[in-house]
């Protein structure tokens, strides 16, 4: 079967199937002095730290102390949070200011599963993330903090994450009415959860969000891609050194369970309909699109959403870049979308 992708000006077209097979691409021009100066301030304050690290990635690097140094990165007012604990890791179930569900029950949920290359971030970093998100799309959010490389394989991270899932079904969410998010490595873990929860026999969630999505564990895509060359925060080397330290840690500590191969390679076969959105010049672009690509031959509606030259995970600074916040609200309104559906499915 082959996959078209339909190019659009801005966002004002409407998904179109082609061989049976609804892919969109949309294209968001323009970037703010806003978005221009966090650019700049990633480029010389972040990127030398990951490729400080690239450079000798096997020295005890406190990773956990970025999640520590969170603290500023407050959640928006009106949020409130419960604290949960799932088998083998800490999660959180939030609210978002206008969000008046305490309790999980029947509405459409967010599995969340934050970035950080599998190595840092957790819930204290992604938290004002989550509550913009959480209010933008009125739906309930529960923040997984999986277990991550190096004390653990990849393998230990979708468990995290199908824990989470477990738990909102335990609460009375059905399967139909959960959306899993994720950005970066976060996004790829999206994937990854929701080809558990068909190959266990969960069901299929309602859909998937991912930002800035990692994919595809080969770095080869990645470095051969021109923007591994434009890439704010993401230096070439590092590419090559996170794929290599996920297969050490695999061999070493993946015992007795099958390594995670990539989600560009698996039968994507009756996954859900998925929102993709990515900048246009940074690293992981390539593996946005490498998905979408796959995702629409096995037949998924995928949107795959292009921000001009925004940094990677720009929605976290969505308090100051007005990209940051239209992404968020084009997030809502593909969470409310797959909420109607989800709902009238129900009715009928």
């Amino acid at each position: 079967m082959n996959t078209v992708l339909a190019r659009t000006a801005l966002s004002t077209a409407a998904p179109i199937a082609l061989v049976s097979t609804p892919v969109l691409v949309r294209e968001f021009a323009g970037i703010s002095t806003a978005s221009r100066l966090l650019s700049a301030s990633v480029r010389r304050t972040v990127r030398p730290a990951i490729d400080a690290w690239a450079l000798a990635p096997n020295l005890p690097w406190p990773t956990t102390l970025v999640e520590r140094l969170a603290f500023p990165l407050a959640q928006v007012p009106g949020t409130r949070r419960w604290p949960v604990k799932l088998p083998t890791c800490p999660a959180e179930y939030l609210t978002g200011p206008g969000v008046d569900t305490a309790v999980p029950g029947g509405q459409t949920t967010i599995l969340y599963l934050h970035g950080g290359a599998f190595l840092c971030c957790g819930l204290g970093t992604h938290r004002q993330m989550v509550s913009r998100i959480s209010a933008a799309t009125g739906a309930p959010v529960l923040n997984v903090g999986y277990r991550m490389l190096r004390g653990h394989p990849i393998r230990h991270s979708v468990e995290d994450g199908v824990a989470g899932l477990r738990w909102l079904l335990a609460q009375g969410v059905p399967i139909e009415r959960i959306v899993i998010a994720g950005d970066s490595a976060g996004g790829f873990l999206s994937f990854a959860v929701a080809l558990e929860s068909l190959r266990l026999g969960l069901g299929r969630p309602a859909g998937i969000v991912a930002l800035s999505p990692l994919t595809d564990l080969d770095p080869h895509g990645k470095l051969d891609h021109p923007n591994s060359r434009h890439c704010a925060l993401f230096p070439r080397r590092a590419v090559p050194a996170l794929a290599s330290l996920i297969e050490r840690v695999d061999t070493a500590r993946g015992a007795g369970h099958e390594p995670v191969g990539s989600p560009v390679d698996a039968d994507l076969r009756g996954m859900p309909p998925t929102l993709i959105q990515t900048g246009s010049h940074e690293m992981t672009f390539a593996d946005a699109e490498l998905m979408a690509h796959r995702l629409g031959a096995a037949g998924v509606p995928c949107e795959l959403q292009i921000w001009e030259r925004q940094v990677h995970v720009f929605q976290a600074a969505s308090a100051v870049v007005p990209e940051g916040a239209r992404a968020v609200a084009e997030i809502g309104s593909f969470v409310r979308a797959l909420d109607v559906s989800a709902a009238r499915n129900q009715a009928g």
